[in-house]
């Protein structure tokens, strides 16, 4: 471990590790959903995406004290058939029913060439990208979606959120290839990205976030405000403007709340957040389903095509030498490679954040 001039630690990821099942143990997590919930950040937060990984301890903890996690829930399968499943949560943290419910649709899927897993009940689940890598990993392309809790998304001509950031990822195995993974949120950017900012003390870029009067909002604390605390203003849509751009992006976000809320009886935030308690659980769903290669082509062609494809989007000539063209999933494997060596950066304002959980909690510290 290494802390740079900056004052940023740089903490191996078994050290993170460590740090998350400690704090969730204290809690009162069972050991194995602990240890599969510690697996998921940690691995979150080797893919570079900051705002999915242990940040999100601060935001569990709010849940925990607030009596609203049930963190000895065990997925329950309650509707199940030959390619489909609905599974309840049980008001338990979202990752270890998350892991069980794309395991599921994966091995529905290598018997009926498609399967779809829903999970109700639930809450926050990380990272949406790495349960479709689950998939890819075991052979097979992953589609995942997730309602959310939080309401930050501006619609098209709006001054107020409506709609949460509601991600959408999938992945695909290649052969010689890492797999393709695009991961995105349905705003501009996930809200968790101005937390990262505003953690970090970085300048928000223009267009992320805006005011209720429709203007950017650039300041990092201003912005992280706007999208966490105040009633106007907040994240703008995927395509920002011009309008038409931005109505896709906001008409993107409804169709996964269709099917990672309407579809397996999950809440629609705006509506919940008229009517819940204190304590209600947050009532999450999430979308997972499956496709099996080996249903559609002979064994090796579809990740022979697929190898075929990212070659070409690789060797298109670069706008700039210094920077070659990328395809999706690129920046997380390098970070993942990157992070392994180097360790996990974890800023100041984080590691105080870390320590004041494991006080409250009676955790050990353990990031340095």
């Amino acid at each position: 471990m290494s802390a740079p001039a900056s004052g940023m630690l740089m903490v191996p990821a078994e050290r993170v590790r460590a740090q998350i099942l400690a704090i969730l143990q204290k809690w009162g997590m069972a050991p194995d959903l602990a240890e599969t919930t510690a697996e998921m950040m940690v691995e979150t937060d080797l893919l570079g995406v900051d705002s999915h990984g242990i940040s999100m301890l601060m935001t569990y903890e709010a849940r925990h004290r607030e009596g609203r996690l049930n963190l000895q829930a065990r997925p329950k399968i309650v509707r199940d058939g030959p390619a489909t499943a609905l599974v309840d949560a049980g008001a338990g943290l979202g990752h270890p029913v998350s892991v069980f419910a794309m395991n599921l649709a994966v091995d529905k899927a290598m018997v009926s060439g498609v399967a779809v897993v829903g999970v109700r009940n639930s809450h926050h689940f990380g990272a949406a990208g790495v349960y479709a890598r689950i998939a890819s990993r075991r052979g097979a392309i992953g589609l995942v979606t997730s309602a959310t809790r939080g309401v930050a998304m501006v619609p098209t001509r709006g001054a107020v959120p409506v709609l949460g950031t509601n991600p959408l990822a999938f992945a695909a195995p290649a052969g010689r290839n890492p797999p393709f993974v695009l991961d995105m949120a349905t705003t501009t950017v996930a809200a968790g990205k101005v937390k990262v900012h505003h953690l970090n003390d970085r300048p928000v870029p223009a267009g992320w976030v805006m005011d209720g009067a429709g203007a950017s909002v650039t300041d990092p604390h201003e912005a992280y405000r706007y999208v966490l605390e105040r009633p106007e203003g907040g994240l703008t849509p995927l395509g920002g403007t011009p309008e038409m751009a931005s109505h896709k992006g906001y008409g993107l976000a409804m169709m996964v709340h269709i099917l990672g809320g309407t579809l397996l009886g999950a809440t629609f935030s705006p509506i919940r957040n008229r009517t819940q308690s204190e304590t209600d659980p947050d009532g999450i769903g999430h979308f997972f389903m499956a496709l099996n290669p080996a249903a559609f082509r002979e064994a090796g062609e579809f990740e022979h095509d697929l190898d075929e494809a990212i070659d070409v989007l690789h060797a298109t000539p670069p706008a700039d030498p210094a920077r070659p063209v990328l395809v999706a999933g690129d920046p997380e494997e390098a970070a993942r490679e990157r992070r392994l060596r180097e360790g996990i950066p974890v800023p100041p304002a984080l590691d105080r954040h870390i320590r004041a959980i494991c006080e409250r909690g009676g955790a050990d510290y353990l990031l340095s």
